[in-house]
């Protein structure tokens, strides 16, 4: 996978959310729907709300990426319904992709470190 989500400042917003994308799906919370909610929760005490469209345009590239595939079940208590749902189809690249994220947040960390150390004596 090329290195095309790599700023040379901070995190781009579209990298950070397909992280967790990644993690929660290992953790099988697989819809897009309570993942944007997991996600709006999680973060709110920081001010970000990571909007409908991003989370679902993120999802798509980690599948045009083959790290996800989606599949569709029937929704619970309703015939005609279903749910698209998210899993694995390639688990070694999402375990690259995260391992190469994990380089670029330290490396935002340190960055955001000296800032605040320079800045703020």
């Amino acid at each position: 996978m090329a290195k095309k989500n790599v700023s040379t400042f901070l995190l781009r917003q579209r990298a950070f959310l397909k992280l967790y994308l990644i993690t929660l799906t290992e953790q099988e919370r697989l819809y897009g729907l309570r993942i944007l909610d997991l996600l709006r929760n999680d973060f709110k005490i920081y001010g970000y709300k990571p909007n409908h469209s991003e989370i679902y345009k993120s999802l798509h590239e980690l599948m045009d990426d083959g790290i996800l595939e989606r599949y569709k079940k029937p929704k619970e208590g309703m015939k005609l319904q279903e749910v698209v749902y998210y899993r694995f189809k390639d688990y070694e690249e999402a375990q690259r992709y995260k391992k190469q994220l994990k380089v670029e947040l330290d490396r935002c960390v340190g960055l955001l470190q000296k800032a605040i150390k320079d800045n703020y004596k």
